[in-house]
């Protein structure tokens, strides 16, 4: 935009010349008032030229603006190169210079959107110190976001164990990143420790109501922080403090609210968070120290990379075996116990299975999945017949037999029992008159039955997979799995169920296999995967 004419009389040598160059635009030479050019803030902003410079080259060379014409000027040409402001949960950047060059890359890769109308850049907050960064470093005047961050007056209480301590060293080191350990190590120890370390306002962010509770408990039992610096948001209360507990579903929804207070974000149960809905999370905050914890961080469909990305990638890990090795998780042993199909399921099973390869025509279950996305009906149907197989295996009336007997040789332990069906769990529960959690109960009625199940001294509580993450039942000694995948991350925290250290307690785990069928396949992956090398890959 031309804002103002100005007329030069002298002779201007070469150096003078290009310099008017950066900010203006040679329009004639008049005989009478010389050399006539025209301010160009476009061509000013571009060569990233504040006010400032302009007016002191134009004194320089004996051109005055008076203050009206100045102002104007200003209203294009602002103090500062580059504004961020916040505009619910993305950032916007409004540029007074020009800056694709300096943002190409970020433009290209799709995270960084140019709107045209309002001529700003709109990033997610994960992006803005990067951004901050660079502009700085390239010597731009940036007007920084006002975060909402604030002190925090808190301090740990009690003894951290040795990795502990060396994870959370590292963490400080590093800034940010994944720390993977067993289920029982103390992963919310850590975090605890990672908030008083840097006395800032943290958000935890945790995959339950349950676990949301665990953590407060945690918070006010291993810290001298006040009550009323810990604040629960989420569907039953939305209470924002320095030290604010979140569930990703929750969180999710709310980012807008939770972006800008927060200098530590740390994420629990760290699997969840490479989600569509829920990377939203990370991507919507501000935070620039990032914790994520995780017993299984790595995810079958190589996701993790993202939550590396958004969090700072592997820093420290510990296998099970170590940790039992040196005495912090009790020593387990897995016992896999055989069922047969009755002849009636035999007979269904073996109809079921030839129909299945009918269908699928040598093809992997995998690559029928993609066929079903393209609506290849030959695989639909092969699917059905698959999953009907799987539940046939699953359901094998002689597991809740099999299940009774390694209860009775179990009777005076703790013992939790595994399934993937609610029909199958309360079908268990009623012929053992066992404990009962499962996903159609209340949030209320499950945490009630949990707590006279901690009470007791020995008993069986049967669980659907609402129990494979956030339980927390110490002196639980003995699992039974009747139904699972093949699935690391599940078996493992199955698995960690049973592994807090208790009086020399040795942990025992019985897999339900049904002889035969693909059900001894799964077992095979999952006794691959309790290998040391296994559990963390070496792409990691």
């Amino acid at each position: 935009m031309s804002l103002k004419t100005f007329y030069i009389q002298r002779w201007l040598d070469e150096e003078t010349f290009k310099k008017l160059l950066t900010f203006s635009r040679f329009v004639a030479r008049d005989p009478e008032k010389g050399s006539v050019f025209v301010i160009d803030t476009e061509r000013a902003k571009k060569n990233r030229l504040k006010l400032d410079d302009i007016k002191s080259l134009l004194e320089e060379i004996g051109v005055e603006v008076d203050e009206g014409e100045l102002k104007e000027l200003e209203k294009e040409l602002p103090n500062y190169d580059v504004e961020f402001y916040l505009r619910g949960e993305k950032v916007i950047i409004k540029p007074h210079v020009y800056l694709m060059d300096l943002v190409k890359d970020y433009y290209e890769q799709g995270v960084l959107k140019y709107n045209k109308g309002e001529k700003v850049f709109e990033t997610y907050p994960y992006y803005y110190n990067f951004l901050k960064t660079r502009f700085e470093e390239n010597g731009l005047k940036v007007k920084e976001l006002e975060l909402k961050v604030k002190d925090v007056n808190i301090n740990f209480r009690g003894e951290l164990r040795e990795y502990q301590k060396e994870a959370l060293d590292i963490w400080l080191e590093k800034g940010s990143g994944v720390i993977a350990l067993p289920t029982g190590a103390g992963k919310t120890v850590i975090g605890i420790g990672a908030i008083t370390y840097v006395k800032k306002s943290a958000l935890v962010v945790t995959f339950t109501k349950e676990q949301m509770m665990q953590w407060r408990d945690s918070i006010l039992r291993f810290t001298d922080v006040e009550k009323s610096m810990v604040g629960l948001y989420y569907s039953g209360e939305k209470n924002i403090k320095p030290i604010t507990i979140t569930t990703y579903h929750t969180a999710y929804r709310h980012m807008g609210e939770l972006a800008d207070k927060f200098e530590v974000l740390v994420i629990d149960e760290a699997h969840h968070l490479p989600a569509d809905k829920f990377k939203v999370i990370a991507l919507s905050s501000f935070a620039s120290r990032r914790l994520a914890l995780s017993a299984t961080p790595v995810r079958e469909d190589g996701k993790h990379e993202e939550l590396f990305k958004l969090m700072g990638g592997l820093i420290y890990f510990k296998t099970p075996q170590e940790l039992i090795q040196r005495g912090f998780l009790a020593p387990y042993e897995i016992i896999q116990v055989k069922v047969e199909l009755t002849p009636q399921e035999k007979l269904e099973y073996n109809k079921l299975l030839n129909k299945f390869r009918s269908l699928a025509k040598g093809r992997k279950v995998s690559q029928l999945l993609e066929l079903v996305k393209k609506g290849d009906e030959d695989a639909i149907e092969a699917i059905k017949v698959y999953n009907e197989i799987k539940k046939l295996t699953n359901l094998a009336k002689k597991k809740v037999e099999k299940v009774k007997e390694i209860v009775e040789k179990e009777k005076n332990n703790k013992i939790l029992i595994f399934t993937q069906y609610v029909e199958q769990a309360e079908e268990i529960a009623n012929s053992l008159k066992a404990f009962l959690i499962t996903g159609k109960m209340s949030k209320s009625e499950r945490e009630r039955v949990l707590s006279v199940f901690k009470g007791i001294k020995s008993g069986v509580l049967v669980l659907t997979t609402v129990g494979d993450e956030g339980l927390d039942i110490p002196d639980a000694n003995v699992g039974i799995i009747v139904t699972g995948t093949g699935s690391r991350r599940q078996f493992i925290q199955r698995l960690g169920r049973l592994l807090r250290p208790s009086n020399g307690k040795k942990a025992r785990l019985y897999e339900l296999v049904t002889k035969g069928t693909a059900e001894e396949y799964q077992a095979v992956k999952r006794k691959e995967i309790i290998h040391e090398d296994s559990l963390f890959p070496d792409e990691m």
